[in-house]
């Protein structure tokens, strides 16, 4: 089970204002490799994830990005330094960037929480007592970075494990397996908004009683009840060639309503799946796995228009208690805005999530703005839910 650990960082969101987040949907090359999966081409995927920073921090139509989501294992460790200090110097202040690291050995993960102490001191204790109980520092280690750019320009950094059971279980060989990750954080930022960052399978459930979304839900709860704050926005960094899997569509529906319980602290979550793209290519995967479908999902007393578009769609994932915006599978940087929990009055048209743009490769290195005839090319019906 992960334990929560509150994390309150400085940022300075605007009252009243929307808060915008830019996905970027791109691809992951991993090779297997004694310490798990790692990236085959480390100077080409961070020349890629390159010039995704250097469309957020030049773009001036971004300058009110927020979060900056990139998927999981899409960051090579040898440049983890160089993003840090790309995003010390030229991000703006009170930006959060959230990205999966390939996987690294458990020793190299006590290393990063001890380079990064300030902030991980909780997180270094777990591992160090795991480690006395017997854990090898050769296990492979899932890692996500969450960078935050406080409103004073500190630059604090954050690391988690994934927590969740590896596929590698499911295997004889041990050394398949990975380390499991004993902790996440919960931000308290600044203007009462509060937001988390999860990988991948660290949103399934163990079992209905025992598993991470519910502790998440239960201290999302006792927050509320306690300060009348909720927890406003959920990421989750994936690699994920099962994006539809059904066991997602079991979680949702939990989170956003079919408990038996009022949970009042996740009601208005704005829950964001970022994605790999369909060009990923994970040694060992099967022939005809889809990876792609980035998604944003919020409770259902929200309107969302329905749309069919070849680069998006909406849904209510077969029914379950929630709406869904769908992106496509292919390689795309994603903008859109979160919604906020006053634009819940339903007497109002206004509809409190919306695409402002979609990029797609142009070149090598360049982003090109896709226009508003590409995007609603081949549009099916919309009306208002």
């Amino acid at each position: 089970m992960l334990e929560i650990i509150d994390a309150h960082v400085n940022l300075t969101f605007p009252v009243g204002q929307h808060h915008h987040c830019l996905v970027a949907q791109i691809p992951d090359r991993l090779r297997r490799s004694e310490r798990g999966y790692v990236v085959a081409d480390p100077a080409r995927q961070w020349q890629a994830v390159k010039t995704i920073l250097d469309v957020a921090q030049a773009d001036g139509s971004l300058k009110k990005l927020h979060f900056l989501v990139f998927p999981e294992g899409c960051l090579p460790l040898a440049h983890l330094d160089d993003l840090l200090a790309d995003l010390a110097a030229r991000m703006r202040p009170n930006t959060v960037t959230m990205v999966g690291l390939e996987h690294v050995a458990l020793g190299t993960y006590r290393e990063l929480l001890r380079r990064f102490r300030d902030d991980n001191a909780r997180a270094g204790e777990m591992v160090e007592q795991d480690v006395e109980a017997g854990g090898a520092d050769s296990k492979p280690v899932n890692l996500c970075c969450i960078a935050v750019k406080e409103d004073d320009g500190k630059l604090r950094v954050f690391l988690e494990a994934k927590g969740h059971p590896f596929h590698g279980e499911e295997f004889l060989d041990k050394d398949r397996d990975l380390y499991q990750g004993r902790h996440c954080y919960f931000f308290r930022g600044g203007s009462s908004y509060n937001f988390m960052v999860l990988i991948c399978l660290d949103y399934l459930y163990r079992d209905l009683y025992s598993s991470n979304i519910r502790r998440i839900i239960d201290h999302a709860n006792h927050l509320y009840f306690g300060t009348r704050q909720t927890l406003d926005a959920l990421f989750v960094v994936q690699c994920n060639p099962k994006p539809e899997h059904r066991s997602y569509r079991e979680i949702l529906s939990g989170f956003y309503g079919e408990y038996l319980e009022d949970t009042p602290g996740v009601r208005e979550t704005v829950t964001v799946f970022g994605n790999c793209s369909e060009e990923s290519e994970v040694e060992g995967s099967a022939g005809d796995s889809r990876f792609g479908v980035t998604a944003v999902v919020i409770g259902s007393r929200h309107k969302l228009a329905r749309v069919a578009l070849p680069e998006f769609s909406t849904d209510d994932f077969d029914g379950a208690p929630l709406c869904r915006l769908r992106f496509g599978t292919g390689t795309r940087l994603y903008y859109f805005n979160l919604p906020l929990h006053h634009e819940l009055d339903p007497r109002s048209s206004r509809i409190p999530l919306k695409v402002h743009s979609i990029l797609r490769p142009d070149g090598e290195n360049g982003w090109k703005r896709l226009s508003g005839d590409e995007m609603v090319q081949g549009l099916g019906s919309e009306s208002e839910d």
